[in-house]
């Protein structure tokens, strides 16, 4: 601590010696304050001195001792006189200039009565006609309560609880609990607490367990004063819990107690578990007493499902006798992609040539490439009844892996923005053409037929909710849509890539030589929108 006064004794020294050599021959002036804080305690009186370097006298000058904000003035000196209209109600007649020294340039201003208010950071300032300047002071007030009062508050968690209380303590002391050998012993918990003048309150709680700690202190200490306050209880060795010796037996006899019941309780479940694993084979029997009878009437219901998907394929085989009207479809050109070329009858869809496959494309999460959609809308929109028509695909001679088509149905508000995918979960009902197989996009695999069709019949039924795709070429079934439950309207879609690639619709009059004939050997394919129904007990008694 000397060391470090000496050296900052010396500092200023020279930093008044350069700036008198700097001032040398000018009325320039330094203000300066202590470099160390001014400790003062709490209720007595202090000083803060400030001084101006060279020496000079500053009776005609301007002096202020101010707080943070330079109009917090704690003192103000002007005109040879203390301006009191400027300065902060809580230092009125508490403050007042020491100027025994003025004529040489040192000055202070006392303060009485110090309170915990007062402690922090305090700027003085004097000015000179233009010339101002200003130093930086530290005041720390220093409250040292009352000594810390230790007692015994009772047994407790196999201890003994002892507190330690202390007030009037500021800045907040350090608590700290010790043993006769003077070891350190950890608080169980610290509660401070601030009254109306800013001064802490505190309690700190102990539980000793040790029977060898019969004596034990508690001392606080003020962290800038170093002044410290302690206090030492004695705890009679009878004041410790003891263990009665009919707590053992009695320990003794609960235990031997625990082991009857333990195995009184294993002998219990055993006889359980025995119990629980006959149910569950009795249980296994009728599941699969029951998976049986669900296959046989889930079998039942497939073979009804069967005879109605006949009933339905008879019906379609008449569509021309009152059950479907043939529908005359036209493509809406204002729906159209900007690379399709619409025919002046609206009945014929082509690709623009030279136009790039991928194109306006967008990334589509699960896909190998990005390919933007040349599709158009028919103009005729389906909320009722059973309608058909026929389209005719031609892939052109020089068909490749970008060829493709799409035919079907779609809700006319569906979204066609650069890259989709046509399934039922986006509102689309359609087969499609891509790498020389047929599919539907909802299945990984292609559809299994005869043959490629060219000319394919779409069959709508709004009343039972499906669609239906026929080879008219050959009359064989290509692929249905069942269970559809939108309450939209739906229109014809048609969709096609690929240089060379087009889809006409047909007329009524080209339609008359070509319903599908059905036999008993045409393949029937569904999409239901729903789970077949089938339950798991059942599933895997199912054939392969």
């Amino acid at each position: 601590m000397v060391g470090s006064l000496d050296f900052s004794l010396l500092r200023d020294l020279f930093s008044i010696l350069l700036l008198q050599v700097s001032m040398w021959g000018s009325d320039s002036f330094l203000v300066i304050s202590p470099s160390e804080p001014i400790v003062a305690m709490l209720g007595t009186d202090t000083v803060l001195p400030c001084r101006v370097s060279p020496a000079m006298n500053v009776e005609s000058m301007e002096l202020r001792w101010f707080r943070s904000q330079f109009s917090e003035a704690v003192y103000v000196y002007k005109d040879g006189m203390e301006q009191a209209g400027e300065q902060l109600v809580d230092f009125k007649g508490r403050a007042e200039l020491v100027k025994d020294y003025i004529t040489e340039g040192r000055v202070a201003v006392r303060i009485y009565s110090l309170q915990i208010s007062d402690n922090g950071m305090y700027k003085c300032s004097f000015k000179k006609d233009s010339d101002f300047e200003e130093a930086t002071l530290e005041l720390k007030v220093i409250g040292l309560g009352s000594g810390p009062r230790v007692f015994m508050v009772g047994p407790e968690d196999k201890g003994i609880r002892l507190t330690c209380t202390g007030k009037g303590w500021f800045p907040q002391p350090e608590v700290k609990w010790t043993d006769a050998r003077g070891e350190k012993i950890p608080s169980l918990s610290e509660d401070e607490t601030q009254d109306d003048d800013g001064l802490f309150q505190i309690q700190a709680s102990l539980i000793v367990r040790d029977t060898s700690k019969t004596k034990v202190s508690c001392s606080m200490k003020n962290p800038f004063f170093g002044q410290e306050q302690v206090e030492t209880i004695s705890i009679p060795e009878s004041f410790f819990p003891r263990t009665s010796p009919w707590k053992v037996a009695f320990a003794g006899t609960f235990f031997i107690l625990g082991i009857f019941l333990g195995a009184v309780v294993f002998l219990a479940w055993k006889e359980r578990q025995e119990k629980k694993r006959v149910q569950e084979v009795q249980e296994e029997k009728e599941k699969e007493s029951e998976a049986r009878e669900l296959l046989e009437k889930e079998l039942v219901r497939r073979k009804q499902l069967y005879q109605q998907d006949w009933k339905k394929a008879n019906l379609y085989a008449d569509w021309r006798k009152e059950q479907f009207k043939a529908v005359v479809v036209t493509l809406d050109p204002d729906s159209a992609h900007p690379n399709l070329i619409i025919s002046e009858n609206r009945k014929q869809v082509s690709l623009m040539e030279n136009v790039p496959q991928n194109c306006d494309a967008s990334v589509y999460q699960g896909q190998e490439e990005s390919e933007a959609v040349f599709s158009v809308l028919g103009q005729n929109c389906f909320n009722t009844g059973r309608h058909c028509w026929e389209v005719e695909v031609n892939i052109g001679t020089e068909a490749g892996p970008e060829t493709k088509w799409a035919v079907g149905v779609c809700l006319n508000t569906v979204k066609r923005d650069k890259w989709f995918v046509e399934c039922p979960e986006k509102n689309f009902w359609v087969i499609a053409y891509e790498k020389g197989e047929v599919k539907v996009l909802t299945f990984s695999e292609s559809l299994s037929l005869r043959q490629h069709p060219q000319r394919i019949g779409v069959f709508l039924d709004r009343e039972d909710g499906d669609v239906s795709f026929y080879n008219m070429v050959d009359g064989s079934h290509i692929f249905s849509f069942t269970g559809i439950t939108s309450y939209g309207t739906l229109c014809p879609y048609f969709r096609l890539q690929g240089a060379g690639t087009s889809v006409t619709i047909c007329s009524t009059s080209d339609c008359t030589e070509n319903c599908p004939d059905f036999s008993p050997n045409t393949s029937v394919t569904h999409l239901r929108s729903g789970d077949m129904g089938i339950p798991q007990e059942a599933k895997r008694l199912l054939p392969p």
